[in-house]
């Protein structure tokens, strides 16, 4: 289905996108990023603490890092300061290249099991799940790409033939 090298350029541009999110979300006020905004995890913070929340589960499911606390649904609040949630969300961006750089081809072939956040014993082929793990990613910075826009900020290209070879 998938191979390394994709979870690589995968991996690089989530840190790319997660870049220009993060410079685009400075520009605004915390009130601004924390104001209710009609999607699901409410606000541009909310939903970027999600996604922190989330990518560390799944890093955890792949790599053994260390598990995130909580459930979905508390996590829109898991990162509450501005501050510590970009740092959070850089040393991920680190740990989920390092991890992209370990994949193997024989590791995306093979089944695996985890709990999901809500309890339930899981079971899925780790290809899909580590595209399911990307394609997340992208569907909530889409949101958060929409709020930024409606908040008069400006995110630069999103477009993954325009990332830099450097990103």
């Amino acid at each position: 289905m998938i191979d390394p090298a994709y979870v690589r350029l995968m991996a690089r541009y989530n840190r790319w996108q997660n870049r220009n999110l993060y410079e685009a979300a400075e520009t605004l006020d915390a009130a601004a990023r924390r104001l209710d905004r009609g999607a699901f995890f409410r606000s541009i913070h909310g939903t970027l603490s999600h996604l922190a929340w989330a990518d560390a589960g799944w890093l955890h499911r792949f790599d053994g890092t260390p598990k995130p606390a909580g459930v979905i649904p508390d996590s829109a609040d898991a990162h509450p300061d501005w501050e510590a949630l970009k740092a959070t969300r850089a040393a991920l961006d680190v740990a989920i290249l390092d991890w992209a750089g370990r994949v193997t081809r024989d590791w995306l072939d093979e089944d695996m099991r985890w709990r999901s956040s809500s309890g339930r014993d899981m079971a899925a082929p780790r290809g899909p799940t580590v595209v399911h793990f990307f394609n997340h990613q992208t569907h909530h910075r889409g949101q958060v790409h929409a709020m930024l826009t409606a908040a008069g900020a400006k995110p630069g290209d999103t477009d993954l033939v325009l990332m830099p070879t450097e990103a």
